[in-house]
């Protein structure tokens, strides 16, 4: 009753007048108004009791797609003469069309629903229920009440899918796949020679080597192909994504992580994702689509961030990838990170860095004279000299200007074999 104080006021304010002076005329002016709070006090609201129901038209879109919010209530108590809804969304979502907001009356036992559509960008969406204020039609009482529903969008990266990515670990599962496994057996590729055992077919039979040898027959032995481990690291680091205009590299690093993801797993691997920056975020291995969407959620939830734990890559937990498996960093890298890959290197890991590429992504945002452009030049050679120092230990790093579609990146770098088995002379 707060909120009707001061007609409260008023009218105790004319009754003590009238009373004091006696006078009819006086009191007679508060009746009325006593009249009107009376009213409203009798047809004021009483408990709010509402089932509601949210139906989304998807909850997995990408970050252009749209949803369809319908929300559907029920009165299961008394009348409620006045009723504003409000779905409580994040600010991070945008509305397209209709309101979050609804008037209505509502008596007992009466339904009514009302949709909205929305958009947003990356990230995962909780919705924490509806607002629901209740009142008389003279406004003098109301009730408020949050009421909890159930609901969330998740707005995954969207991506162009990446074929064909050539990878050789140094290790391979059981499972069959298309990643070369060093092993003899049934396979594609010409492998070795190996004397002739019962049960080999025909067309595996050598001729030529076995008319070399007249005392034995040769059979022709081609390379397995299996499935490998592969661990997909995502630098979410604040000072190495975040560039002296205020733009970050993060989506960009989002998007490639989410193709790459896709293609790997798509080539029946096992995939694991691991989230650096201001926290660790671990998904952990698996298979086929279940562990995709795995992946695409906890890359929906992803977040750039700074740790004073987490200034380097020294503190990747690298015991949650399996020896001799494949590494994936996505990182714009700095020049103390070299390190760390080199070990990773050496304890057996076979290592790939995409790293799109800050220089020309920040050139673009300064304007253009004879100091940005040597600047950019002397920078660029820096980069360069970098990345090619860890191809020559062995690193796979591929240098991403995001101008231009990862696919085509992963076409022409990718598609061959890696560089550790052809050194940079």
């Amino acid at each position: 009753m707060r909120r009707n104080a001061p007609l409260i006021l008023i009218l105790y304010g004319i009754l003590f007048i009238a009373l004091v002076s006696m006078n009819g005329e006086m009191l007679a002016l508060a009746i009325p108004l006593a009249l009107y709070m009376l009213a409203g006090l009798y047809f004021a609201p009483q408990e709010i009791d509402l089932k509601i129901e949210r139906e989304l038209s998807a909850e997995r879109i990408t970050p252009k797609q749209e949803v369809i919010v319908e929300i559907e209530i029920t009165n299961l108590g008394s009348n409620l003469e006045e009723l504003f809804l409000e779905d409580q969304i994040s600010p991070a979502l945008k509305i397209i069309k209709g309101e979050t907001g609804f008037f209505c009356t509502l008596k007992k036992g009466e339904s009514i629903s009302w949709c909205y559509t929305l958009t947003g960008p990356r990230g995962s969406f909780l919705f924490k229920g509806i607002k629901a204020i209740a009142s008389d039609h003279f406004n003098i009482a109301q009730k408020e009440k949050m009421i909890e529903t159930e609901g969330q969008i998740f707005i995954i990266p969207s991506f162009t899918r990446i074929k064909n990515i050539k990878i050789r670990p140094r290790q391979t599962r059981a499972y069959a796949g298309n990643i070369p496994a060093r092993i003899g057996g049934p396979g594609v590729e010409f492998y070795g020679l190996r004397e002739y055992q019962p049960g080999d077919s025909l067309r595996w039979v050598n001729w030529r080597a076995s008319a070399r040898h007249p005392q034995a027959l040769y059979s022709n032995e081609y390379e397995q192909e299996r499935v490998a481990d592969v661990g997909i690291i995502l630098d979410g680091r604040e000072a190495v994504n975040m560039g002296e205009s205020g733009n970050s590299l993060y989506e960009h690093s989002v998007i490639a992580a989410a193709a790459l993801s896709d293609a790997f797993i798509a080539s029946g691997n096992r995939v694991g994702l691991l989230l650096y920056g201001q926290t660790l975020r671990w998904t952990f291995p698996g298979y086929g689509h279940i562990q995709r969407e795995r992946i695409m959620q906890s890359l929906a939830r992803a977040e750039i961030g700074d740790s004073s734990v987490f200034t380097d890559l020294m503190r990747i937990p690298s015991q949650l990838f399996p020896i001799n498996s494949q590494l994936v960093l996505i990182s714009p890298l700095k020049n103390d990170d070299y390190g760390t890959l080199v070990h990773l290197r050496a304890r057996g890991y076979q290592v790939m860095v995409i790293s799109p590429n800050p220089v020309s992504y920040e050139r673009a945002n300064l304007p253009d004279n004879a100091n940005t452009r040597l600047a950019s030049r002397i920078i660029s050679m820096e980069r360069r000299m970098f990345m090619l120092k860890l191809q020559r230990a062995g690193v796979q790093a591929l240098d991403w200007d995001i101008r231009e579609p990862l696919d085509k990146l992963v076409k022409a770098h990718l598609g061959r074999p890696p560089a550790w088995r052809n050194p940079i002379k």
